[in-house]
């Protein structure tokens, strides 16, 4: 058997009395020690100096009553005892100074006694397992008297201990990953993952979030769905703001995002405050953020680190305590290493980032998807709308398999519903109307299952003349051609390592070369043109 310790402040009105009479009062601390279904090893009797004599006196009568409890008064430097941070200070201090041994000793903390802000600060200390042992609250007896002890309970804030409780939080979370998912029963393990994650994160910390994934994989739509579990929680007071800042360009993108005072430049003829403060309280969400200016990342990184920003054109910082969920469909790293994208800006978003794998990527979620974009417009369309046996498993053949580049992601995936059920004759999809509808999204994807921007660049028999491994190579240099500004540029950035052991490397001239090979020339590849 372990002994039992018990630690908790002196009851300077419930402890209190002096004369014979105090024995026909109800102490809890004395009360404690009477109880002969208890054996209290140790009482650590917390106290301020000023109440000395109280302390002395309670040591004499525990003495008295059960001489096998050693009373230990523990002084704390409380001058006000209904200080929050001073109390809360006063048992840090005291907790992460006493050796406690848990192997030997059980430890109760008696909350009955003390001001009210002492027994919730012991209540944090033992949730946060500074004092590692359950609450211990102490009752009156029915009637005062000699001998009269009254009750107690045990309260133990280990909830995983309580099944009831644990089934709820465990359903609350079930609930959340649905609202995160809007319901639709996804079955990809990667994808099912970070849901969880995500609603963990979201319901316990206010820090950034990055949304990775290609286009329509559905970050802004999980970004809404993370603002509404927050507001569900009462965790947010402000509103949801989105923008997409591959919108914003020149000089109008702080204006829009930061705000600007009265003449700030031509055309501020009135304040504007702006998208960040209209985000106080709430969730920002930045999708693209690597498109953002590199002057805007610079503020970007104040606002976020401060909740303080200038605005356009003023001297007077403004504020604005909002959660910033920030999306890109681009490798952030990439765009760090080549200077792009500021490192420091990244490092702060980088906290909790999450990959959302694209609609191609998830074959297993196509039918559950498909189920809910069906169900949504049929609400839309006033009636229900449903597939024919054959024509549900025409289409999911044709959706899950290789054939199906979803290159859209999930707004393909809804635009291709939303044609199926509007064409829909008496709100049945039959198989011909499937049919129809692949040989569009066949359509529809030939450029990239042709070879995406390098294979229209050449002729249909010039791309299948080429290797596999050449034609992911002129995918990738064209792709670096189209977003640099110059040809000397796409070179640097192509061979940035081998230009370093050439002694006079001409970049621009290599690129040219390579192009030449395939038939193709720098305003070939600038302007598409064949």
């Amino acid at each position: 058997m372990k002994n039992l310790v018990v630690i908790g402040f002196i009851g300077t009105q419930l402890d209190a009395g002096r004369a014979a009479g105090r024995w026909e009062k109800w102490r809890p601390s004395v009360a404690l020690t009477q109880r002969e279904d208890l054996e209290v090893h140790r009482f650590e009797l917390l106290y301020t100096p000023r109440h000395l004599s109280l302390v002395e006196q309670i040591v004499a009568d525990i003495a008295a009553v059960s001489p096998e409890t050693l009373v230990r008064p523990v002084a704390l430097d409380i001058a006000d005892p209904w200080d929050f941070g001073e109390v809360y200070a006063a048992l840090f201090d005291f907790a992460s100074g006493y050796a406690f041994d848990t192997g030997n000793e059980d430890y109760w903390i008696h909350i009955t006694t003390g001001t009210h802000v002492a027994q919730i600060c012991l209540f944090l200390m033992a949730e946060a397992r500074y004092l590692p042992g359950p609450l211990l609250q102490t009752s009156p007896p029915k009637r005062q008297g000699v001998g009269e002890i009254g009750g107690y309970v045990l309260i133990d804030l280990d909830l995983s201990k309580y099944d009831a409780i644990a089934q709820r939080f465990a359903r609350a979370q079930q609930d959340a990953i649905a609202l995160l998912k809007s319901g639709i029963a996804t079955r990809n393990p990667h994808f099912n993952r970070v849901i969880t994650e995500i609603e963990q994160v979201a319901v316990r910390s206010k820090a950034p979030m990055l949304l990775m994934g290609p286009t329509g994989a559905g970050k802004s739509f999980l970004a809404r769905r993370v603002f509404e579990l927050k507001k569900a929680r009462r965790q947010v007071a402000g509103g949801f703001v989105e923008v997409n800042c591959a919108t914003l360009r020149g000089d109008g993108a702080a204006s829009a995002l930061f705000g600007h005072v009265k003449g700030a430049f031509t055309g501020a003829v009135a304040e504007r405050g702006g998208l960040l403060r209209a985000a106080d309280g709430g969730v920002l969400f930045l999708d693209e953020i690597g498109e953002l200016g590199q002057d805007e990342q610079a503020m970007l990184l104040k606002a976020i680190e401060d909740k303080t920003f200038y605005p356009v054109g003023g001297d007077r910082e403004v504020g604005s305590d909002f959660q910033l969920i920030a999306g890109t469909n681009r490798d952030l790293r990439r765009e760090v290493l080549a200077g792009r994208f500021r490192e420091d800006l990244f490092a702060r978003i980088n906290l909790w980032t999450y990959e959302l794998p694209g609609l191609a990527r998830r074959p297993e979620d196509i039918e559950p998807n498909l189920d809910f974009f069906l169900a949504r417009h049929s609400a839309e369309l006033g009636h229900r709308v449903r597939f024919s046996a054959e024509a549900r498993r025409k289409y999911l053949a044709f959706a899950q398999s290789p054939a199906a580049k979803w290159s859209g992601n999930f707004r393909d995936l809804g635009a291709s519903v939303m044609r199926l059920a509007t064409l829909a004759e008496g709100g049945r999809i039959a198989e011909s109307l499937v049919e129809t509808e692949i040989a569009r999204l066949r359509a529809l994807w030939e450029p990239v299952a042709e070879g995406g921007r390098a294979g229209c660049l050449l002729t249909p028999e010039a791309w299948a003349d080429l290797d596999r491994f050449d034609q992911l190579q002129l995918e990738a240099v064209i792709g670096v051609c189209r977003e640099a500004a110059s040809l000397s540029e796409a070179g640097r950035r192509l061979f940035a390592v081998s230009r370093n052991q050439r002694a006079s490397p001409n970049d621009a001239d290599r690129l040219r070369k390579y192009l030449a090979r395939f038939g193709l020339d720098w305003r070939a590849v600038k302007t598409g043109a064949t």
